[in-house]
């Protein structure tokens, strides 16, 4: 029976190589998922990242993929974004709410965190507080223990705009919940 290879712990390098622009080349990915002519309402999604000690993380990348307002993933759509944080571990991605998919999953966006000192990346999810109706039909939610599930809820306010919050804890009190993928 084959096994799965070990990871590697991620290394201090990958901000280099995943977020060039941090450095002045051009980005192979970018936060800011909105075209011009793309439908859909736009968000701010954005948030800290926090590591077990409850201290913030500043150098780790998110990466989020998500369906389009329809609720449709289609190539050539702004589906996918990454960022690394900032030194107040912050990140933020300007993009279009998803819409609800067709297997009865609420709107939400796929996130994925890289971080030093991880073995491997980890894998969440966030739905929105103000789908309160789509989030309590959600398989996926209905998964998650009901003590557990507002870890994957973003927090929406106005701030010029639509804007969700959602801070990733990796480990500890209130540790966001993670999936095996």
């Amino acid at each position: 029976m084959l096994k799965q290879t070990p990871s590697q712990t991620v290394g201090p390098y990958f901000a280099y190589a995943w977020t060039p622009e941090t450095y002045g080349r051009r980005p192979l990915a970018t936060n800011d998922l909105t075209r011009v002519g793309t439908p859909g309402e736009r968000i701010r999604l954005e948030g800290v990242v926090y590591d077990g000690a409850g201290a913030i993380v500043r150098d780790c990348v998110v990466e989020i993929w998500q369906a389009d307002a329809e609720g449709r993933h289609q190539p050539g759509t702004a589906g996918f974004g990454r960022c690394a944080t900032n030194d107040a571990g912050e990140y933020h991605f300007d993009t279009v709410k998803p819409g609800a998919l067709g297997d009865g999953q609420a709107p939400h966006i796929a996130v994925t965190v890289f971080a030093r000192g991880m073995l491997s990346h980890v894998f969440t999810r966030v739905h929105f507080s103000d789908e309160e109706s789509a989030n309590a039909t959600d398989p996926v939610l209905a998964a998650v223990p009901e003590d557990r599930r507002s870890t994957l809820i973003a927090t929406r306010t106005e701030r010029g705009g639509a804007v969700y919050r959602f801070d990733i804890r990796i480990q500890g009190d209130d540790e966001t919940v993670f999936f095996d993928c």
